[in-house]
């Protein structure tokens, strides 16, 4: 498998060496070119590759100077509310987000707690590439100082917001599939502190995944099943770095990613004393259905390319209360600028409970979209694919921003080249499927 290098930071496979010590070395050498003074966040997902990944990186830190402060195995937003809340120079993940187990990777945060954008990461791939000496601090050794508090930190954080005061809560059963990985402690504390009962289901965090770990409707059968048993009035579902949330209603059926960040902003909408000025910013592949909840507020919605980091300089750029990623991505600014599955769980249980709607109820309340999503393996000329594409489609509206996107009256199908795999993404939406698969069809014939 290939190494990829992207905005969304590094990623690669454990069992070919490909993700070797002497990259990853390299990796945090050029990082350490790129920070101010101060201690050095440290935390990663379950991944067992996680634990010689986090050691070697302490190691080389302490040894060039810098005090680390190890938060262990935690919640990527964790990590990130930790490095801005502080006085961290900056913040590192040892992750590969929803990638199968052989995958580990890094992503770089800087000292506001948020990922590095474009501009920071050509700085720190020209670090990279030159194979320049890592910065040393001091010439004592730096400390390791172990941080065993900070997802109490986080969920303290979540229950100081002022939304809270706007609702009346009611006793939840709730089940969770943390993959075994970092959101095992993380999202039962959450309800608990929220006085909700929880089912664990795979949540012991030893990082071996029962299933595959993107949180998938295909993958969450066993969590579909745990919330019929236990008589859950909702399941959550979160990735191994726990950022992403996906739910399952009462009945045991999954919602749809997509429609985690679509009741993330009708919840922020419903909370807010004035929705018509609240500002919203997803990605260009995220479902209208946000659009349609927006409309029914007086509300904006704002879109910007796939990419965490993209949805958060936009939000920044344009004063955003509330953003997101289809993926089951939410990200709320009052509390930090990343995705975040523990905020996302908040907002929803916060709608339930303001409307007195069990989830199941909210979706049928939801506007009615069908989002078909595709991938194909994809090595070519990209804007070869694109020029052809454009002279399919001479007529229709299109936005480029991102790939190419091609709107309809009430649907559109969008083409974009992945930032993580060597793969094309074909993502379509319209108000039943077999338009939907229509516009798909159709995008993957010119592909072949």
């Amino acid at each position: 498998m290939p190494i990829i290098r992207s905005i969304s930071g590094l990623r690669a496979t454990i069992s070919d060496g490909c993700l070797s010590r002497e990259l990853i070395k390299n990796y945090i050498s050029a990082y350490t070119n790129c920070l101010s003074n101060g201690p050095i966040v440290i935390g990663r997902d379950g991944r067992p590759s996680g634990k010689w990944i986090e050691e070697d990186i302490i190691e080389l830190l302490i040894n060039l100077g810098w005090d680390v402060k190890r938060l262990g195995i935690v919640p990527t937003p964790t990590v990130q509310i930790i490095t801005e809340k502080t006085d961290a120079a900056g913040g590192i993940v040892i992750t590969a987000s929803h990638n199968p187990t052989d995958w580990n990777g890094l992503k770089f945060i800087n000292s506001s707690g948020i990922f590095f954008d474009a501009k920071e990461n050509s700085i720190l791939w020209k670090y990279l590439d030159s194979n320049s000496q890592p910065r040393r601090l001091s010439i004592n050794k730096g400390q390791a100082i172990e941080v065993n508090d900070a997802i109490k930190f986080h969920i303290e954080k979540i229950f100081e917001l002022p939304f809270w005061n706007k609702i009346t809560k009611y006793p939840l059963n709730a089940s969770v599939d943390a993959v075994n990985s970092a959101g095992s402690k993380a999202i039962p504390a959450l309800l608990e502190g929220l006085d909700c009962t929880v089912n664990r289901l795979y949540c012991n965090g030893s990082g071996n995944f029962p299933h595959l770990p993107e949180p998938l409707p295909e993958n969450l059968a066993d969590l579909g099943a745990a919330v019929r048993e236990s008589h859950s009035q909702i399941g959550l579902a979160v990735d191994p770095d726990a950022d992403r949330l996906v739910l399952i209603d009462e009945n045991g059926n999954a919602i749809g990613e997509e429609n985690t960040i679509v009741l993330a902003v009708w919840s922020v909408l419903e909370l807010s004393d004035n929705p018509s000025e609240v500002s919203i910013v997803v990605n260009h592949s995220t479902t209208q259905s946000v659009d349609e909840i927006a409309n029914k507020y007086g509300a904006k919605v704002y879109r910007s390319p796939v990419g965490e980091i993209n949805v958060v300089k936009k939000m920044q750029e344009i004063g955003a209360i509330i953003g997101g990623e289809g993926s089951g991505g939410v990200i709320y600014s009052p509390l930090h600028y990343g995705r975040d599955s523990l905020i996302g769980t908040s907002l929803v249980l916060a709608l339930m409970w303001k409307l007195n709607k069990t989830l199941g109820e909210l979706k049928e309340m939801l506007p009615k979209n069908v989002i078909v999503k595709t991938k194909m393996q994809f090595e070519g000329d990209f804007a070869q694919l694109s020029e052809n594409i454009r002279s399919e489609f001479p007529t229709n509206e299109m936005n480029i921003e991102d790939g190419i996107k091609i709107f309809y009256s009430q649907s559109w199908v969008q083409i974009r080249k992945s930032n993580t795999e060597p793969i094309i993404r074909v993502i379509s939406e319209a108000k039943n499927e077999e338009l939907a698969q229509e516009l798909i069809n159709k995008i993957k014939k010119i592909i072949k």
